[in-house]
């Protein structure tokens, strides 16, 4: 009898070999004691001189190689089992993600939305956000011609990226139940937890709205200037009834829960902060874009051997806090029943905190192990993570 990953491959093949429906294969991450030959390979069918070919395209981390297979020489299964522990398969008529985990055993996840297929060959990335539409405009993102600023191009890219995987990651949820349809009468509600300048915050309300679903945006920012500023904007932009903007701290908003929380570069603990507020307030799904991570560097002084190889060297010391300190939150969301990825949302070459927690509420219970594993990190380390001094853990 087949194992679970074993079907799950098997599915994944299935899909792979049907050229008329494949949108991209995503194999990415490695699995435990394995060794990948690549960091990332994205696979999907394009069109050559009329003749539909499968474009492989493998990045080492530094540079991208690409080539081109027919069809009959194309074998999925050689690329699924190279080792890697994430594969993602995006077909017209939904998705198929297989986590691979570090006892070899596969979570699987399907959803039901369409995809479009597209087999240019050098295709230019489509623009979810027109660099002429009022709002871009008028945040300062693009000129008075509506052209993207150079000043600018890397927070547009930012903004868009983060709106890429808002959306599917939203679809999923609503189809899941895990967030309710929203309706004109109900709409979703997302809150931009440390807005600034609202960039984001008026980008998803724009962008949701062109795809025809209700929505209520909140911004909440700490500085009176930036309410001033926002919401001027929105009065220009006629949308005053469904975006609203608050200068409260993140921890005293009096917004007391949201369906989305969403966060892009909220400094150090304030990033805590703005995670603690959306799990107490019983957010459905976080997107967290954490920034500038100093709290636990200054807590590694008693660093357990040994791992003083490392943060004996002061980069190596920031790096490694950095990484401890979002691993940490992705913990704490797992132990309050959220189902929690760390992924890359855009390149660095365009913000070096590039890095976002996505979580969705499952309710899903830890596992004693999950709680012992926690538990033996704050030890060994003796650490006391600024998010778990938020939340009640309730061990």
């Amino acid at each position: 009898m087949a194992t679970q990953l074993e079907s799950a491959l098997e599915k994944a093949v299935a899909f792979a070999r049907d050229s008329k429906t494949l949108v991209r294969i995503v194999l990415s991450g490695r699995r435990r004691n394995m060794v990948v030959p690549f960091e990332r390979i994205d696979i999907r069918p394009v069109l050559i001189k009329d003749e539909v070919v499968y474009q492989i395209m493998q990045n080492d981390g530094r540079v991208t190689t690409t080539k081109n297979i027919a069809q009959k020489d194309f074998n999925p299964m050689s690329y699924l089992e190279l080792g890697y522990a994430n594969i993602l398969v995006e077909h017209t008529a939904g998705s198929l993600s297989i986590r691979i985990t570090k006892k070899g055993e596969a979570q699987v996840h399907e959803d039901k939305v369409a995809r479009e297929q597209n087999l240019e060959h050098d295709r230019k990335k489509t623009r979810l956000l027109d660099s002429a539409d009022p709002f871009l405009i008028e945040v300062g993102i693009s000129d008075a011609n509506g052209r993207v600023k150079p000043t600018r191009a890397d927070k547009y890219l930012q903004v868009e990226e983060f709106l890429r995987l808002l959306v599917p990651t939203l679809n999923s949820a609503i189809a899941a139940k895990q967030i309710a349809e929203p309706t004109s009468s109900n709409p979703l509600v997302i809150a931009d937890l440390g807005c600034g300048n609202a960039y984001l915050t008026f980008a998803v309300h724009q962008y949701l709205k062109s795809m025809d679903i209700p929505v209520h945006v909140i911004g909440i920012d700490i500085r009176p200037e930036s309410l001033k500023r926002n919401t001027e904007i929105a009065k220009k932009l006629g949308i005053s009834a469904s975006i609203e903007f608050k200068a409260e701290a993140i921890d005293q908003t009096s917004i007391t829960t949201c369906d989305i929380a969403i966060a892009l570069h909220a400094c150090d603990t304030a990033t805590d902060d703005a995670i603690a507020w959306a799990v107490n307030g019983g957010a459905k799904l976080l997107l967290v874009a954490p920034c500038c991570q100093h709290d636990l560097q200054t807590q590694m002084s008693q660093v357990p051997e040994p791992w003083n190889i490392l943060t004996k060297h002061g980069l190596m010391k920031e790096r490694l806090g950095d990484l401890m300190t979002d691993s940490l939150r992705a913990q704490i969301l797992k132990l309050k029943g959220y189902r929690t990825e760390i992924i890359e949302f855009i390149g660095g070459e365009h913000t070096p905190r590039n890095i976002m927690i996505r979580a969705v509420l499952t309710n899903a219970k830890p596992t004693s192990e999950d709680v012992a594993t926690y538990k033996k990190m704050l030890s060994d380390w003796r650490i006391d993570p600024a998010l778990a001094s938020r939340i009640s853990l309730n061990e």
